[in-house]
């Protein structure tokens, strides 16, 4: 893999899993900076992870994508189904790491790091 296809990555894996991590992550960063209490976080957090929790994790993978199809267009030159076909192997190859990489990153955030600082700040047990 060539260096700007993993500079490229450094960038959008990390923002991906960010983006569909921010139903638990907001509640943290309201507490942190003293905008609501633990209790309204609580909730928050009950309420976007409960219902909301999909359309994060959604608009983190519609981010990806965009990305994706951004990258492939302005930086590799990729326009028109023939490059398609004869890139094929490497956008596939590209495509299925950035999303196991962003799951894997996504798991960890979300159920490692933000659980921890909440169970840290009592927000949730």
């Amino acid at each position: 893999m060539d260096d700007k296809r993993k500079s490229f990555l450094r960038k959008l894996v990390p923002s991906a899993a960010f983006l569909a991590g921010l139903c638990c992550f907001s509640p943290l960063v309201l507490v942190l900076l003293g905008l609501s209490s633990v209790s309204f976080a609580s909730s928050l957090a009950d309420s976007l992870y409960g219902t909301y929790k999909w359309l994060f994790r959604a608009a983190g993978l519609l981010f990806l994508a965009a990305a994706l199809v951004w990258y492939f267009y302005r930086k590799e030159g990729i326009c028109t189904l023939d490059a398609v076909k004869r890139n094929r192997t490497r956008i596939i190859n590209t495509t299925l790491l950035a999303f196991f990489l962003v799951i894997v990153l996504y798991l960890l955030w979300l159920y490692v790091i933000v659980h921890y600082a909440g169970v840290w700040l009592g927000i949730w047990e």
